[in-house]
């Protein structure tokens, strides 16, 4: 497995990590405990070394089981995980959606670290911006616990280039984590550039369009009630069929390289900056094979003109997510 530094920092990880969200939440049903302990073990056994989770999945399960299957592997493997939403000890909400105000953000921190099993968290992310908190304040809590040995990195997600650029002057940030693929490209504009001139490294979440990149979903596929998807604009069956062109853009692609839509789509992601990690989320492990083999697939100038040139042609329908949880990015 290759290896790539995020930004300027000295965390180097796995070209492709691994999403663990979906074991635990948003997308049921989920996998039987013991298959997914299996399933993390197998991914470090193959190459990956960065593992995403956080405290809402589940909430708190997500990180039990992260910190179960790699308790053996401890300094061995990056761990991120992230704080941000406002969550009881028992698992119900909170009074306010977001809540990052530093005592909070130290709470967090050290339960998490229980649920890890680990001496410090690799890479904390502010999950959400928390407009009732200024960033300089949650870089400054951050901070407080990286200096302690709490916390080795410091990050954002889905946070715009303004506040990137205010919590970066307190705390150095290692990495952001936004949505970013073919399909949802508004990073390009100014997140990127902010994140290149600041040497931060970029974490694309949802790299295959949540399973719709991977070319194994039509407009006639149906999801559970509890899975995310059934809530948001992009799935609907006319959007989906709408979209399927970009899907039909990356099997041609696929064809010419002897590879599978969604191996073109990462590497696609691969080859835009050296300082791009996507994460993306599987429960089985053909997929995580199937995903770990685009780190090996090489896309020319020409094929990336050819990509481009087509992509651009293609109009995404439908947001990407309800407009309570979109009114959350991009802050």
């Amino acid at each position: 497995m290759q290896k790539r530094k995020l930004g300027n920092s000295n965390l180097e990880v796995s070209a492709i990590g691994l999403g663990c969200m979906g074991m635990t939440f948003s997308y049921a049903p989920f996998p039987k405990k013991e298959d997914s302990l299996a399933l993390l073990r197998a991914a470090v056994e193959r190459g990956v070394t960065f593992f995403d989770t956080a405290e809402v999945y589940g909430p708190f399960n997500n990180e039990e089981l992260v910190g179960e299957a790699l308790e053996p592997f401890r300094g061995e493997v990056a761990i991120a995980t992230k704080f941000g939403f406002d969550i009881n000890p028992d698992g119900s909400r909170g009074g306010r959606e977001l809540n990052s105000r530093p005592e909070h953000i130290r709470q967090v921190a050290e339960a998490s670290l229980k649920r890890l099993k680990i001496d410090a968290i690799d890479l904390f992310y502010q999950h959400r911006v928390d407009l009732e908190v200024p960033i300089e304040d949650v870089a400054g809590a951050v901070k407080d616990l990286i200096q302690e040995g709490k916390v080795k990195h410091f990050g954002l997600s889905e946070a715009a280039a303004k506040t990137i650029r205010r919590a970066h002057a307190v705390q150095p940030v290692t990495a952001l984590q936004s949505e970013y693929s073919l399909w949802h490209r508004a990073p390009e504009a100014e997140v990127i550039p902010t994140l290149e001139e600041l040497g931060i490294g970029f974490v694309p979440y949802s790299p295959l369009g949540k399973g719709f990149l991977t070319g194994k979903m039509d407009e006639n596929t149906k999801f559970d009630p509890t899975d995310i998807r059934s809530i948001i604009p992009r799935f609907t069956p006319e959007a989906r069929n709408a979209n399927q062109a970009l899907v039909d853009l990356l099997g041609k692609i696929a064809a010419q390289k002897n590879a599978t839509p969604a191996q073109i789509a990462l590497a696609w992601l691969l080859a835009q900056k050296p300082w791009i990690v996507p994460i993306p989320g599987t429960t089985k492990l053909h997929r995580l094979e199937e995903n770990i083999g685009a780190v090996a697939i090489e896309l020319s100038a020409g094929d990336l003109a050819e990509i481009e040139s087509a992509a651009a042609e293609i109009k995404v329908r439908g947001a990407r997510y309800p407009e309570k949880l979109e009114q959350m990015t991009g802050r």
